[in-house]
């Protein structure tokens, strides 16, 4: 086929009264990502040269959310998807190609399907419009699409003005749509609003194509879960499960250990390397990578953070944004790790916060060191040599440098440089006072009246 530039429509004007929500619909999260981007980055597989979003309501978030991305349409008032698709006419004008027809509250459309599409669309028979159908285990009250057995539509009905028999058809309408640029926006303007909704259609211009003497075509999609809208919370919730299970299998298909996959969560940009081991109760959130052979044990949480090959993390970790581990680090149970980067093999075993510092490989941070990185104003970063070591419930007064193979002795407060190879140690003198716990306990059990 002659490749034509595309452009996308994506409908995202319903009003998402059942989301109950001050966030517009398509904004919801799917896997830390707007559930719009999901549809908007399978699309980007087929390198659109227009996007356009119809929106009622809401139009600023949309905005502020898409940055530029695509032209932003507003419909209003709401008359029907085929309304909704012509007030996209203008944010179009001068373009010349295919029109792919998507829905922003249907995130999980994949790219081969929309491409599937398009290419029906310059089959030889040159079909005026093409309509992707799913057979549903239960059809609801969806659309169906009245086809002959070579994928020609005799006819397009809603379910609301469909008789029984035709709404025996299996096969129903998923609302997407391709047709070209010039075919769809003048059979949109032949819609008329004479059906039991008092709405303008968009399946409607497959039936005044067929009037005009033009057929049209559907396309079935082999995977009927691809389709399914999102209009609550609940349904949310059940896309939510359903990216889940994908995202786990196809780790554990990349080479990825799930010890308990569906206790494991990923973000829409997880990116984990082979031989990757993840315990149960791990939850990655956006922006991470964990490189090969890397573990990460049980009850973790990453965000922001990048794991270098062989680390092992948790279990009972926490890596916030900007998060560095270098090959063969080791962050045990309960350290966080925020904007800081571990060294080769550098360790933090145990109940320890590292934030805003850079350690050097082979140092070892003992359990309950803090760097002291805020003083209420500004950050501050601290950093810390190769091969130091900070002893347990250390405090480190930010900005402030351990040299190389320093060590700070166990309860030290630091709040100035540590050369190489220094032993610093900062504890107040040991008071020590014979015989003082005796007569204490001996004059606060008497106090209590209990025997001595």
């Amino acid at each position: 086929m002659m490749e034509r530039d595309l452009a996308i429509v994506v409908l995202a004007a319903g009003k998402g009264t059942r989301m109950k929500s001050d966030l517009h619909k398509v904004l919801h999260p799917i896997a830390g990502q707007p559930m719009v981007e999901h549809l908007l980055a399978s699309a980007a597989q087929l390198s659109p040269a227009r996007q356009a979003v119809v929106v009622g309501s809401g139009r600023e978030q949309l905005e502020a959310a898409l940055g530029g991305r695509a032209a932003i349409v507003v419909q209003e008032p709401q008359l029907g998807t085929g309304h909704a698709v012509l007030q996209a006419e203008s944010a179009l004008a001068g373009f010349d190609g295919d029109v792919l027809v998507l829905y922003g509250d249907v995130p999980f459309v994949r790219a081969a399907t929309m491409r599937a599409m398009v290419e029906r669309l310059h089959a030889p028979d040159s079909p005026a419009v093409v309509v992707l159908g799913f057979e549903p285990a239960d059809t609801l009250q969806y659309g169906r699409v009245l086809a002959h057995e070579d994928g020609r539509i005799a006819k397009m009905v809603e379910h609301k003005d469909a008789t029984d028999d035709e709404r025996a058809c299996r096969l129903c309408n998923s609302g997407l749509m391709a047709a070209r640029a010039s075919d769809l926006f003048a059979l949109l303007h032949d819609v008329g609003n004479a059906n039991a909704a008092g709405e303008y259609y968009l399946v409607d211009v497959v039936n005044i194509a067929n009037a005009q003497g033009r057929s049209s075509a559907v396309v079935v999609t082999d995977r009927s879960d691809e389709v399914v809208g999102i209009n609550s919370r609940a349904e949310l919730a059940e896309a939510e499960a359903q990216w889940q299970a994908f995202r786990r299998t196809e780790a554990m298909d990349a080479g990825v250990t799930l010890r308990a996959p569906d206790t494991v969560f990923f973000s829409f940009d997880t990116d984990l390397g082979r031989d990757v081991t993840v315990e149960q109760n791990v939850v990655f959130g956006p922006g991470v990578t964990v490189a090969d052979g890397a573990t990460i044990r049980a009850f973790s949480h990453l965000e922001g953070a990048r794991v270098g090959a062989g680390c092992q993390v948790g279990p009972y970790a926490r890596l916030r944004p900007g998060a560095v581990l270098e090959a063969k680090a080791r962050v045990g149970n309960f350290v966080e790790i925020k904007n800081a980067v571990m060294g080769v093999g550098a360790k933090a075993n145990h109940l320890a916060y590292v934030g805003d510092a850079d350690v050097g490989a082979g140092a070892n941070i003992g359990a309950g060191t803090i760097t002291c990185n805020y003083d209420g104003y500004f950050k501050h970063r601290t950093i810390i040599g190769e091969r130091a070591f900070i002893g347990s419930n250390s405090a480190l007064v930010a900005p402030v440098r351990i040299g190389a193979d320093a060590i700070v002795a166990a309860g030290s407060a630091v709040s100035r440089d540590v050369g190489e190879g220094e032993l610093r140690m900062v504890r107040a003198e040991q008071l020590v006072k014979p015989g003082w716990a005796d007569r204490f306990h001996d004059a606060m059990k008497k106090k209590k009246g209990l025997k001595a």
